[in-house]
């Protein structure tokens, strides 16, 4: 905003169906419009007029509209900083709010402001006096918010019309930014917002361009500042208007968004002339030249330099090349989930779902038959547990993959993060219908499991004591009902235990991606300290109390307090560890944005260093829980290029 100066934005009046009655918006009270003095107010200004041209307007409601690119962002950005420079202590506190996250069929305006109040600030949730409300709830209550609500657009679809009629049962002053179709959708649904002008961003000017560039770049040689690489661009766009590279330019260059992306290109990078943008020969409309700039920007983003983050450490580099073709697979994988949100806990969803399931399946075998042939040695032989790690592998990498295709990937669905939560006692509610269901899931797959773990033991030892095949076939058998019995109790109740102290998280509140990746770490953590003790006692108690009344059913059972201790500690970690794999947000994010995608070359192996990194050089954005592309248009060209890409076709 700063370097040199803010590019000139301004906006002009809309049309008049999308603002409400003068007299609204001024506030007359009943008669007073006879009196004349209802007509329009003056609302036209550019960027450094936000303020004064918003105190104009007694009712303090303002609409600004603006296509993509045009500068709605900035525009709330200086008004916020310009308002809290000159307000009075009685003015209210502008603060932005990112309305995309607001689902208004669910929480009221006011409780989702006093929500977001306390997400950013903490310390807003005490209280001034106790079993009062919450300072934030006071703040609004009491008008001493004005929020600035960015991105009107970017709520759901379906929501416009119930959001705009809640913004209306209110008469808080506010800001609202929306690109114009989709306020002008749901006006025509419902109505205009209440009391409320309307202003539109308008086109940047030549004049804009050329006090803007020339000043954003090196001088010529010789220091003359009247000469520098963009002079020539401008004279031809001043001097030959008619000509067909001038016209396609022209047309580009009429967003902050575009000029922005030029300036980072031809400005900000030594070597490059931006009298190239006139080339007809390479560009054939406007469309190719914004495709230019956006590709272009990528790659200058990730230009090696030696540069040093705010705290002092160095930025980690990655090879531009590689870096495009995973913000392509990114973008990609947004586009056929068809949404701007880049959320880490779904990132495994654009795998297809067969081979989703095979992978947690192997890894899952993998690790789990590792940790038993590690752990098994403390009780029994290597050979043994060399031929019992591979069967339990495979029968967990069964059972994990049952469950998580009944639970996630039949359902063509994610595992959202979820917490622990700390009281146990009170109403059941929809956790406890969550955790019969989970308490039947897991009974269903531990007698499945316990059945083959027990039937392959018993064979096992037949064959390490050298008896005939009927005798192996009936320690099998055996083992097979004895194993299954004890599964099935222990598998129920662990899982209905764990489901029904799991609670989820409001996504919508978390400070950032990498916060909310943190919390659900020790969230998998907490489950993984109430998991191996819960399971490991009661299949190891369960085993040494089942083994006399199952002896007379089945007959004589060998059975020792050693082989109850194995049974509790390795079952315990076992299942705890295929739970965290298949059915947790982060046990997904490590075997798909950790191991899988890295691995097969579709995401680096630094997964989250690299979108941190992608954040601060201003080619993604964070919006709460979430990434997002600095804007639909780079988010559509990655997306496009990593797709010709991958089709072999050639790419511009």
């Amino acid at each position: 905003m700063h370097d040199p100066y803010p590019l000139p934005v301004r906006w002009g009046a809309v049309a008049e169906e999308l603002t409400d009655h003068w007299a609204n918006i001024r506030r007359l009270p009943a008669g007073a419009a006879r009196g004349g003095a209802h007509g329009p107010l003056e609302l036209g200004g550019r960027l450094d007029e936000v303020v004064e041209v918003y105190r104009r307007i007694p009712s303090g409601r303002l609409v600004v509209l603006g296509r993509p690119g045009s500068g709605k962002s900035i525009l709330t950005t200086r008004f916020v900083l310009d308002h809290v420079a000159s307000r009075s202590s009685s003015d209210p506190v502008p603060v932005i709010f990112s309305i995309g996250a607001w689902d208004p069929t669910a929480i009221t305006f006011r409780d989702w402001l006093t929500a977001q109040l306390i997400r950013d600030h903490p310390g807003l949730a005490g209280t001034a006096a106790p079993g009062g409300p919450s300072l934030a709830a006071a703040l609004v209550e009491a008008g001493r918010v004005l929020p600035v609500l960015d991105g009107f657009d970017e709520i759901a679809g379906g929501l416009h019309r119930p959001a705009l009629e809640a913004l209306n049962a209110t008469t808080l002053p506010l800001l609202l930014t929306s690109r114009p179709a989709e306020y002008a959708t749901a006006v025509a649904e419902t109505d205009v917002l209440t009391s409320a002008a309307a202003v539109e961003l308008t086109d940047l000017t030549l004049d804009d361009l050329a006090d803007y560039l020339p000043r954003t770049t090196r001088k010529a040689r010789g220091g003359n500042a009247a000469t520098t690489a963009w002079h020539p661009v401008l004279s031809a766009l001043r001097e030959r208007p008619r000509g067909r590279g001038a016209e396609q330019l022209a047309a580009v260059l009429t967003t902050p968004l575009m000029v922005t992306l030029a300036r980072a290109v031809y400005s900000d990078t030594p070597g490059r002339d931006p009298a190239s943008l006139l080339d007809t020969h390479r560009f054939g409309g406007p469309g190719e030249v914004e495709d230019h700039l956006l590709e272009t920007f990528t790659a200058t983003a990730y230009r090696l330099r030696p540069e040093h983050r705010p705290d002092g450490a160095p930025r980690r580099g990655f090879d531009p090349e590689r870096a495009q073709y995973w913000l392509g697979y990114l973008a990609h994988h947004l586009t056929r989930l068809d949404t701007p949100d880049l959320e880490w806990w779904r990132l495994g969803s654009g795998v297809r779902r067969p081979a989703r399931v095979l992978v947690t399946a192997l890894l899952t075998c993998v690790v789990v038959g590792v940790v038993d042939c590690v752990v098994g040695l403390l009780f029994d032989s290597l050979r043994f547990q060399i031929v019992e790690g591979l069967m339990t592998g495979f029968l967990s990498a069964l059972i994990s993959a049952l469950a998580y295709w009944l639970l996630v990937a039949g359902r063509n669905t994610a595992v959202p993060p979820s917490g622990m939560r700390v009281k146990v006692f009170g109403r059941v509610g929809a956790s406890g219908r969550r955790a019969w269901a989970r308490m039947a899931l897991g009974s269903l797959c531990g007698l499945v499991f316990g059945l083959g773990y027990g039937f392959q033991h018993g064979v096992l030892k037949g064959l390490l004591w050298g008896t005939g095949p009927l005798d192996m076939l009936s320690f099998g058998l055996y083992d097979a009902a004895f194993f299954g019995f004890v599964f099935t109790l222990g598998g129920g109740a662990a899982l209905g235990l764990l489901a029904f102290l799991e609670t989820p998280l409001d996504i919508r509140s978390a400070v950032n991606p990498v916060g909310l990746l943190r919390t659900n770490r020790r969230t998998v953590i907490a489950q993984f300290l109430v998991w191996i003790p819960a399971f490991g006692l009661l299949a190891g108690l369960g085993s040494a109390l089942a083994v006399r009344p199952l002896s007379v059913l089945l007959g004589p059972l060998v059975w020792s307090p050693g082989s109850s201790v194995k049974l509790g500690l390795i079952s315990g970690l076992c299942v705890a560890i295929g739970y965290a794999f298949a059915l947790s947000a982060w046990g997904q994010w490590v075997v798909f944005s950790r191991i899988w995608l890295p691995l097969t070359g579709r995401l680096p192996w630094a997964v989250v260093a690299f979108l941190e990194d992608a954040y601060q050089r201003g080619v993604l954005r964070q919006a709460g829980a979430v990434y997002q592309f600095r804007h639909a248009r780079l988010q559509d060209h990655l997306a496009r290029t990593y797709r010709a890409r991958r089709a072999g076709a050639p790419t511009r």
